[in-house]
């Protein structure tokens, strides 16, 4: 892969760029994706919501307008019989009981289901003229005909009820009532008076089987002149009105094909507890309402509209809301995996560099390990051919020093050419000498660690001193015995000391003839260590003193733990 990508392994480095954000924040980017995606669900939520706000309120809108409308309307109509009314006994020199039954008659206005109650005719009489009334109100009904209330000061005239219709016994109980001393049915019919035309009064506690405080409702009063609305010169003779049951009126002016139980409230002028004029309740308040001014014969009403509650969320919002959780769960589910991804590649990316610089760190160390492997076998080759008085004896001698190599490079690389005990090295090319029960080695000293390079020269320096003890020395005859013992010199140094007893006496007056393994340890070995070689040929033995660098494991370790 690396070669297709014209990467070279020391180029990984330089290639590997910095650690972005969301591999440093890990979750941030999966919590970032979910919350994004979950701000533009609401936002879609929001959105139907609100189009569904407006198409409720539009709705609402409509159902206000149809029942405002059939307020109007309804208004309009009984106005069209009272101006029939008022016209019929305007031509009259006088209304009779027969005549004004009759007419209502035929406007079939019996059935109180849409909130009119009938009609009644009121007359004007003056303050003086009220005695007379009653008396002939008396002779021509037969009854006991009587205008109320009694107290009349204070007013030039009275509009008592002298007939409603349909009649009935507790209709009758109105009879008499003088509608000019309530003062919302006074002020109506002043208002009638000054226009000519039908004006509807304010809220009114109506009778309704003999009860003075029924249901709220209005009246609508016409004023009936003795000439035409046109002459200045009219005289006003009565009123023609029509109470209405306001509850009734309003249930009856709902639109047949509502197909909501919207809640209508219908307030006389001004939109307060006290002027509620009727009210069709909801199942429950929603607070969703709209609004229309409805001008109804000369009286301004307010009719609200309240829309029924709701669910919190429509079908499609709660579905939109359903997938949008799910994509969003989704995408943060995908996002942690690319993120765990990217984070595993990076970590398998620095392993990769490792194992580079690994590799070109051993292949560095190999050849330099190599490099002073065949320097040593080719100096141990030309210090074995000069010393070798026959071809055997060269390759016995040459033979050993090799070995001792081996057995040191194996013990090289059980450490991973890190850092090897003394003591191992020493073990290592004793081990022949120290077998049995009868040992002729003692080897003993602290934990001190060598590097790669001296590992092998110290070997080498061990070999030749054992072997020259083997030949020559203390291990050549059964009681001889080496003794090997080191110690800490300094913070960096360490002691070898090898002392030879029991073996053939040396004869120090007779000057020796120099052998490879004097100069190999003297030379190589001294060369190697980079500190001097004390060799000495005493009459009890040799002995020798090496002065071995001391090196940390993590000093000469390539690597000290691998990655997981």
């Amino acid at each position: 892969m690396l070669a297709q990508k014209g990467l070279a392994p020391g180029d990984l480095a330089q290639k590997n760029p910095a650690p972005r954000w969301y591999e440093r924040f890990p979750r941030a980017l999966p919590v970032g994706i979910f919350v994004l995606t979950m701000a533009v669900t609401t936002v879609s939520v929001l959105a139907i919501e609100r189009a569904d706000r407006q198409r409720e309120v539009a709705q609402l809108d409509k159902t206000a307008q149809e029942v405002a409308s059939g307020l109007e309307r309804r208004a309009n109509g009984n106005a069209a019989y009272l101006r029939s009314a008022a016209a019929l006994f305007a031509t009259r020199r006088s209304v009779e009981a027969p005549l004004f039954r009759s007419f209502v008659a035929q406007l079939q206005m019996e059935d109180g289901s849409f909130g009119v109650n009938g009609m009644g005719w009121g007359i004007r009489v003056a303050r003086s003229d009220v005695g007379m009334v009653e008396r002939v109100m008396r002779e021509g009904t037969g009854t006991g005909f009587r205008i109320r209330p009694d107290d009349h000061s204070g007013r030039p005239y009275v509009v008592p009820i002298m007939y409603v219709a349909p009649e009935t016994a507790k209709s009758r109980m109105s009879i008499g009532f003088d509608m000019a001393t309530d003062p919302v049915r006074r002020a109506a019919m002043d208002k009638a008076e000054a226009s000519g035309r039908p004006t509807a009064s304010g809220k009114l506690q109506l009778v309704k089987d003999g009860d003075a405080h029924g249901p709220a409702g209005f009246v609508m009063y016409m004023p009936v002149f003795t000439a035409g609305p046109e002459d200045r010169h009219r005289l006003l003779r009565g009123f023609i009105f029509t109470p209405f049951d306001a509850g009734n009126f309003l249930r009856a002016s709902q639109p047949a094909d509502q197909d909501m139980m919207v809640g209508i409230r219908v307030y006389d002028g001004t939109e307060r507890p006290d002027r509620l004029l009727a009210e069709l309740r909801p199942e429950a308040r929603s607070g969703l309402t709209v609004r229309r001014v409805v001008e109804l014969a000369g009286r301004r009403w307010i009719l609200v509209a309240e829309a029924p509650p709701s669910s919190m969320l429509s079908l499609l919002s709660v579905m939109t809301l359903l997938f949008g959780l799910l994509v969003a769960t989704l995408l943060m589910v995908l996002a942690r995996l690319v993120s765990q991804q990217v984070a595993e590649d990076r970590v398998a990316l620095s392993w990769f560099e490792q194992q580079s610089s690994i590799r070109d760190s051993l292949t560095r160390e190999l050849n330099h390990r190599v490099k002073n492997t065949l320097a040593n076998v080719l100096s141990i080759i030309a210090l074995t051919k000069r010393r070798a008085v026959d071809l055997d004896g060269f390759v016995e001698s040459l033979e050993g020093r090799i070995r001792a190599l081996s057995a040191t490079h194996d013990l090289l690389t059980q450490s991973d050419w890190g850092a090897t005990p003394v003591s191992l090295v020493i073990r290592t090319e004793l081990a022949p000498y120290a077998q049995g029960s009868d040992r002729h080695v003692d080897i003993a000293g602290p934990d001190v660690l060598l590097a790669p390079n001296d590992a092998l020269s110290l070997g080498l320096a061990i070999h030749e001193l054992a072997t020259n003890a083997a030949k020559y020395g203390a291990l050549s005859v059964p009681g001889g015995r080496v003794t090997v013992r080191w110690k800490i010199a300094s913070d960096t140094t360490a002691r070898i000391s090898w002392e030879e007893a029991g073996g053939p006496p040396i004869d120090t007056t007779v000057r020796r003839k120099r052998g490879f393994g004097t100069d190999l340890i003297e030379k190589i070995v001294a060369h190697e260590l980079r500190n001097p070689v004390d060799l000495t040929f005493s009459p009890e033995g040799v002995r020798c003193s090496l002065v071995i660098p001391v090196r940390q494991r993590g000093n000469f370790a390539i690597r000290e733990g691998r990655p997981t």
